[in-house]
């Protein structure tokens, strides 16, 4: 709740009950926080208290004093939404104050907004999917290849401009596949970017091969061409240069091909390109997605377009993909019996996956714009507010605004980065820190790190001081409004205990 509306609910004690009364109608909440002198909460203040007041032969112009003293219901800080619903249901009631550590009403939390949760990006399915999931089920097609698996494929491919896709069941095992068709191997070296999920990754170990990690840049946030080329300096040096380099579009938005691909070809390593959360970005005038050897996109149920689960591996040499293709189905090789020769995988999509796929496929730009358009109402919204710096999107690129992302500016982001989610949780808003780098996990630990230069570790500082807000395509103006006002408020908390201090 901001300030303003907060500071309509306040009274001092002095406040006659007729007063009051007219406060509750005037702000139409049904609860009022009587203060002492010193501004903590003295008590709650209902309809129902009012009422019962004048019903006992209070007068109307007698104080809020003069009611019998409650203890009020309250919340802390640290309370989850939960923990507030929780509170709401013993007692009975639909609204609870949050107090700070001196008892000073600092937010108010309604039964109301509880009811429905703000996603970070959720599934947003229409009508042009069923039709196509319908046919599977009448055709009695529903394992996996059939025609829509073909269809969607095909119709992905011209959509990004390139021109072969196989789709698999996840864009981790379309990178497993990417990685074994360019000569992974146990013992190989492949170079990664750092900040990213690590699913981006995790596929380098299946084929026992050893990460490298590359820094982001500060002007991108993806890929630093600096520590890139640090990187397989050193990696000549000693003799390890990698087999391949998985170059992650993040948050939507492309790396800067022009600066890496030529360092990549000057060290004659092939690039797999991570598309999974950019499908509809667009890098100087061409797709997201087709500047590697190969690329992935992941269709998961938070992406711009969703199967449920799944990913296509895509690429223009035509015999890689029907490499891929075979491997996702066990490899098993062409004969009226079951013959392997080689290992493989059970990880082809299903027709009826697949099928949902071609209807979200339909509307595809659709998505990116709403997406872009949530993020520029943010970006109008909160401009206010200059210690916040949103990803930047420099000339040239078109990112899809996956998630809509800022850092926060000064010493403390971080601590102020977890009070702002803790504040947005407590009203049931789901936000999450930026990926925290691959060269911070416990998994990869002790893998060598590239920073972008040697005194700015930049995917470090954005996962210390970023955070990601509900971004979703299918996000309500009145959802958004909801996520502003409470954003806007702790944003302001912090600026308020900074001037104090």
């Amino acid at each position: 709740m901001s300030p303003e509306k907060l500071a309509a609910l306040s009274v001092n004690p002095e406040l006659t009950l007729r007063q009051a009364l007219l406060r509750m109608d005037q702000t139409g909440r049904g609860i009022l926080l009587v203060l002492n002198a010193e501004g903590k909460l003295a008590r709650t203040l209902t309809d129902g208290d009012l009422r019962r007041a004048i019903l006992g032969h209070i007068g109307e112009m007698a104080p809020l004093s003069n009611l019998p003293e409650v203890a009020p219901i309250t919340a802390g800080l640290n309370t989850n939404a939960a923990d507030v619903l929780q509170l709401m249901d013993l007692h009975q009631i639909d609204h609870i104050p949050v107090l700070d550590a001196e008892k000073k009403p600092v937010d108010m939390v309604f039964r109301r907004e509880l009811s429905q949760r703000v996603w970070l990006s959720s599934p947003h399915l229409g009508s042009e999917e069923t039709v196509f999931v319908d046919d599977a089920f009448k055709t009695n097609w529903i394992a996996p290849l059939g025609p829509h698996v073909d269809a969607f494929e095909s119709e992905l491919a011209d959509h990004v401009g390139i021109a072969n896709g196989a789709a698999v069941s996840s864009g981790t095992a379309a990178i497993h596949l990417g990685l074994l068709l360019l000569g992974v191997k146990p013992g190989d070296t492949v170079f990664c970017s750092a900040l990213t999920f690590v699913a981006s990754c995790n596929p380098i170990l299946y084929c026992g091969a050893r990460p490298v990690f590359i820094d982001s840049g500060p002007n991108t946030w993806n890929m630093s061409p600096a520590a890139l080329e640090r990187a397989l300096e050193w990696a000549r040096r000693e003799n390890r240069l990698p087999r391949c380099i998985i170059l992650v579009n993040l948050y939507g938005q492309s790396a800067d091909m022009d600066a890496l691909l030529p360092i990549c070809e000057h060290y004659g390593v092939p690039v797999l390109e991570d598309a999974a959360e950019s499908l509809g970005a667009r890098y100087k005038g061409k797709s997201s997605g087709t500047f590697g050897r190969m690329a992935v996109y992941s269709f998961n149920g938070n992406k711009i377009i969703t199967t449920s689960g799944g990913g296509m591996l895509v690429a223009d040499d035509a015999d890689l993909v029907a490499k891929a293709r075979k491997l996702s189905t066990q490899a098993r090789e062409m004969a009226a019996h079951y013959e392997h020769v080689e290992i493989g995988f059970n990880y082809r999509m299903s027709n009826v996956l697949a099928g949902i796929g071609r209807g979200q496929l339909r509307v595809l730009e659709q998505r990116v714009n709403q997406r872009r358009q949530v993020f520029q109402r943010y970006a109008r919204a909160l401009q206010d507010f200059p210690q916040l710096t949103w990803m930047p999107e420099p000339p040239g690129y078109r990112s899809t605004r996956w998630l809509s992302c800022f850092t926060l500016n000064g010493p403390d982001a971080h601590r102020n980065c977890q009070t702002v989610m803790k504040s947005l949780e407590r009203h049931l808003i789901e936000a999450r820190p930026v990926w925290k780098p691959m060269q911070l996990q416990p998994l990869y630990k002790g893998a060598p790190y590239f920073s972008h230069d040697d005194d700015n570790d930049v995917s470090a500082r954005l996962f210390n001081a970023g955070m990601c807000l509900p971004s979703g395509s299918n996000l309500t103006e009145q959802q958004q409004d909801r996520v502003i006002e409470h954003l806007r408020h702790a944003l302001a908390m912090i600026g308020t205990q900074r001037a104090v201090a």
